[in-house]
Parts: structure tokens; C-alpha cells; sequence
């Protein structure tokens, strides 16, 4: 069940301090519903150990995620409380969004697990909530918002192809859309950012600090004015530090006993992939690019930005560029791509950049990779069985591709650029 309503922000600008102010604040007012609760059900009896059984059947309870908006008056949020007790549901985390005519609440609630969905949601409606949201949480959800923030904040202080990926973690099931500005030969491939910052419901359209727009949109549900100030803050952050790569460099020995050097890759990258791609044969170039040779340079502006993935070099002792990896955000999937020199093919440098590309996308939390390659790349095929993933192919029209189901971060040891003595 979704119910949407407008919110209208002002005209403020929301700075550092500001968000510093709002996270302490948060800190403050879920502490203070907690001792709030205690007090008030100091009667409640103690918890019990452990049931099997029928009984521990009628114990099983299910996480939610409700969000409501509740009128800005005394007692209207303990009235929601006190129905939601009523029906037996703990409230595990809660959230305070104000705007100018009332307050959106969003609950992190475990109820039991044969408490119908409508009925939970009746019981919120009935205490004054109205324009109610709710969907099934699970365990990522009981980490308090602050801590999640300031996790989010620390990463993409770290690399800035790590914003997209926090935006979306924060806002939940939401798409991140990077639009690119014009290029700088002044073709448009893409549209100027907008004038200002824009909150329009269920849409965000944010000023991307390194040109373009960056488009936040989910269905339904609309973003609040904290949520607004949130990424606001992010991508000031991103602005405040620049261009930035992580530094981390894995040596890599090939069976045949050459050392190469895999690293990260980026924008300052790129005239040593265009001096790479004219050492590439028309069909090595043809096999990564899937369409005209004399396109594939003009893609690397694209391939390189971190607002659209994540990439890889291959660098061998004289500090020649010889590969390329590239695991691209395409929406709620993630496609990975390899490019490796003619002259360094068969060497098992595409494998060693396929692994630590299936690691950066299980350590963003992606559930899933994809590679689009020729039916005939046998090469490709082998690199992505060697995964030991399940593997999902659909051929159509001579194109393969090849989907790996990844497994949970806090399930596989997560390869990205873990040093290894053969490739």
C-alpha cells in the first residue's frame, strides 16, 4: 500500500552545520522516544527465553519499514506509539522528517509475524496517520540512520565513485541517474545541470560537482526536506574534496612469471587507454565496444568518470597501460567489461581483472553482474565460469549475455585487489 503527497521545500541552503545539528538532534530524539517507552510500559513483563515449537511459531515476528505523516501537535506521535503497542509491534528506530503543516515519521517496527500488513497499517491511520507507507525491512535496516550517514559519508570521502552508490543506500530502493554536461568539443551528450538544486516529489535533481546533473528518483514515497539536505550534504562533500582515487595498487604474478599491476583507474587515465586502443586491432576493439572501431574513443570519458562505475588498469613493470576493467552502474544491474591489449591476451589478465571487478560490486552490495560480449569470445565465457558463480546466458542475434548471481558481502571474502600468485 503507497499513498504519495507533494512536499514543497523552502528556498533555505542547508550547510555542514546544518547536518551536523540534524544528526545530533536524531541522536537526541530516539533516545528520547526509547526512555519514553520504558517508562510508559515499565509494566511490561520480562522477556522469555526462547520458545520451539507452536509456540515459538506464534512468537516469529517481521521487520517492517512504515513511514506516516502525523499533524505537528502534542501527543500526536505518542498516540501512533501507543496504537502500534497496542497491536504488539516494538518499535526498534524512529525518524522525525518536519514540514511545514505536520511531521513525517518513519519506523523501523518488528511486529508479529501473523499481524496482517493492512492491519498494521490500520492501527497507524486510526491513531491520525495518513498518507501511511510501508514495505518489509530486513537486517541492513537495524543500523541506526547516523551511523549509516556518517558510514556512507566516510566512503565516498574515500573515492568519489562511491556517491552514486551511498545515495542509494541511504534512500533505499531508489534509481541514480548520472547525466553527463556537454562535452567539451560542445557535442551534447548529455544536458547542463539545473540552475539550482530542485526536491519535486518523488525526484531530486542535484548539480553533479564534476559537471551534469545527478537524478535520484523512487516511486511513490516522497523524499522529505532532511532527505533533500542529505544529499545536498553528500555531494558538497564530494565538491569540498575533489577528484580523488583510492591509491591502492595489487602486484600480480602471471604464470609465465611476469609481474603486472592492477590499480584503479581514472579520468587522468585516459590518454594512456587512447594510446592502448591504437595498439588494439579492429577486432579486439570490436569484440569490447560492440559497435563501429572509430567509436570506441570517444567512449572513455564515459568508461572513466566515477559517476558511472568503477574501473580498473592493468599496468605492466615499465608502467605501460595493457588492460581495462570496468564494472558500469546501469540502473539496479551492473555490467562488467574487459579490454586487454592484443599483445597481453591469453595471459590470464582478463580473469584476475574479472575477479576484483566481482569484488568491487559485492563490497557496493550489488546482488548481481552482467557481461554483454559475441557469442564466439570464448575468452570471456572461460573468465566468467572461473567465477564459480551461478551463471545465467541468453544468446540473441550472435550476442551473449552472461548474468552472475554474487553472493552477500558478509558471505565471501571479498577478492578486490587481494594480492594472488598467478592470474
Amino acid at each position: 500500500m503507497s499513498h504519495s503527497t507533494r512536499v514543497h521545500p523552502g528556498s533555505r541552503r542547508y550547510h555542514w552545520h546544518r547536518v551536523c545539528v540534524e544528526v545530533a538532534a536524531l541522536f537526541r530524539a530516539v533516545a528520547g522516544h526509547h526512555s519514553w517507552w520504558a517508562r510508559r510500559h515499565s509494566h511490561a513483563p520480562p522477556v522469555l527465553a526462547p520458545r520451539s515449537g507452536p509456540e515459538a511459531e506464534s512468537a516469529a515476528t517481521t521487520l517492517w519499514r512504515l513511514r506516516t505523516t502525523v499533524r505537528d501537535t502534542p501527543g500526536s506521535l505518542g498516540a501512533v506509539c501507543t496504537a502500534l503497542a497496542g497491536g504488539r509491534v516494538d518499535i526498534i528506530t524512529l525518524q522525525t522528517h518536519p514540514l511545514a503543516d505536520g511531521t513525517v515519521d518513519e519506523f523501523l517496527l518488528r511486529a508479529p509475524a501473523d499481524l496482517p500488513a493492512t492491519v498494521l497499517a490500520r492501527f497507524v491511520t486510526e491513531a491520525g496517520g495518513t498518507d501511511t507507507w510501508m514495505e518489509r525491512a530486513d537486517a541492513h535496516d537495524l543500523v541506526d540512520t547516523p551511523a549509516r550517514i556518517l558510514s556512507l559519508a566516510t566512503r565516498t570521502a574515500l573515492d568519489a565513485a562511491e556517491l552514486p552508490l551511498a545515495l542509494r543506500q541511504l534512500f533505499g530502493r531508489c534509481t541514480i541517474r548520472s547525466t553527463p554536461a556537454p562535452a567539451a568539443d560542445g557535442a551534447s551528450h548529455g544536458a547542463d545541470g539545473p540552475a539550482e538544486d530542485v526536491l519535486a516529489g518523488t525526484e531530486m535533481r542535484l548539480r553533479d560537482p564534476s559537471g551534469g546533473t545527478i537524478t535520484v528518483r523512487r516511486d511513490h514515497l516522497p523524499f522529505t526536506p532532511t532527505e533533500f539536505a542529505r544529499a545536498r550534504a553528500l555531494l558538497e562533500l564530494d565538491a569540498r574534496l575533489g577528484a580523488r582515487t583510492p591509491a591502492a595498487k595489487d602486484v600480480v604474478t602471471l604464470p609465465e612469471g611476469n609481474e603486472i599491476t592492477v590499480r584503479r583507474a581514472g579520468p587522468e587515465d585516459r590518454e594512456a587507454a587512447l594510446a592502448m586502443h591504437a595498439r588494439c586491432s579492429a577486432g579486439t576493439l570490436a569484440r569490447r565496444y560492440h559497435g563501429p572501431v572509430g567509436d570506441a574513443d570517444r567512449y572513455l570519458a564515459h568508461l572513466l568518470s566515477p559517476r558511472f562505475g568503477q574501473s580498473l588498469a592493468v599496468e605492466t613493470a615499465s608502467g605501460r597501460l595493457v588492460a581495462l576493467g570496468h564494472l558500469l552502474w546501469d540502473g539496479d544491474e551492473n555490467e562488467v567489461a574487459l579490454l586487454v591489449e592484443d599483445e597481453w591476451q591469453r595471459r590470464g589478465i582478463g580473469g584476475a581483472l574479472l575477479r576484483r571487478l566481482v569484488g568491487l560490486a559485492v563490497e557496493a552490495g550489488r546482488d548481481s553482474v552482467y557481461a554483454v560480449t559475441q557469442a564466439t569470445n570464448t575468452a570471456m565465457v572461460a573468465a566468467m565460469r572461473e567465477l564459480s558463480l551461478p551463471l545465467d546466458y541468453q544468446v540473441e542475434d550472435g550476442t551473449l549475455v552472461i548474468t552472475a548471481t554474487l553472493p552477500h558481502p558478509s558471505l565471501s571474502e571479498n577478492p578486490v585487489l587481494q594480492t594472488d600468485d598467478g592470474a
